[in-house]
């Protein structure tokens, strides 16, 4: 953020450009859905602490909305001890980058050292056929820089293609939401929530699938990819972007 000022390094911190999903509905469920909250601010506060500087952006730009169950605020409760992203959503200047985030075709990707792509409900609505964002995700991994996903936010990996013809996943050793997770979450609300799995569309094209366990906190580094698997990754993708990119 502008105006901050940068201790852990001040002459050249690193640029992160951090993408998430626009509003949306379920398609299965019929309620609206966004980004996961503590997938964006678990791992903002692990590059704070890097001394890294963020960009929010998103799809196609515009105020974005938290999944409601990853709100600490929402009477469900469900996300209730969440205090990284309530301390976020308490802060209005950080609240302020997701009310206005900018559209990617207004990104210049030059500036970033590395992109992560969040997760949440909406990007399995939204994310897949998005030919912007698979655009992103192809630009920085050929541009040899850090290029990540996290949970449902790797609906994003499947169908992007390299200049050469495969898929950038294809022989790639990837996580994500994990089909015990979706089978739990189905069984939870008592319905199919997705329409369909990262797990079985990244063995489609290839990938090398693995996970740490149902909602285990776990990423996994395959060179300048990173995964995440669920919603507890944020923070552990975060921790590889600092390992591969330093301070």
């Amino acid at each position: 953020m502008s105006g901050e000022i940068n201790v852990t390094n001040p002459d050249k911190p690193k640029q992160v450009l951090m993408v998430i999903a626009n509003p949306s509905t379920s398609t299965t469920l019929g309620i609206p859905v966004g980004f996961w909250g503590a997938e964006l601010t678990h791992a903002w506060h692990v590059f704070k602490e890097a001394g890294y500087e963020m960009t929010i952006a998103s799809p196609d730009g515009g105020k974005c909305e938290l999944d409601a169950w990853s709100d600490p605020r929402d009477e469900s409760k469900y996300s209730f001890g969440d205090l990284i992203t309530m301390g976020f959503i308490s802060t209005p200047e950080y609240m302020a980058l997701i009310d206005e985030t900018p559209a990617l075709k207004d990104v210049n990707y030059d500036e970033f050292d590395a992109l992560v792509v969040v997760g949440g409900q909406s990007p399995m609505f939204t994310f897949r056929d998005h030919e912007g964002l698979k655009h992103a995700l192809k630009t920085f991994y050929e541009s040899e820089k850090v290029t990540c996903a996290l949970c449902h936010g790797t609906a994003a990996l499947i169908d992007v293609k390299l200049s050469d013809g495969p898929y950038l996943i294809e022989g790639k050793t990837m996580t994500g939401f994990a089909n015990v997770e979706e089978e739990f979450a189905d069984n939870y609300v008592g319905q199919k929530v997705m329409p369909w799995h990262i797990e079985d569309a990244a063995k489609e094209r290839g990938a090398n699938y693995v996970q740490g366990g149902r909602f285990k906190p776990f990423a996994i580094r395959d060179g300048r990819l990173i995964t995440g698997q669920q919603q507890y990754s944020g923070a552990e993708v975060a921790k590889l972007v600092v390992q591969a990119l330093g301070t």
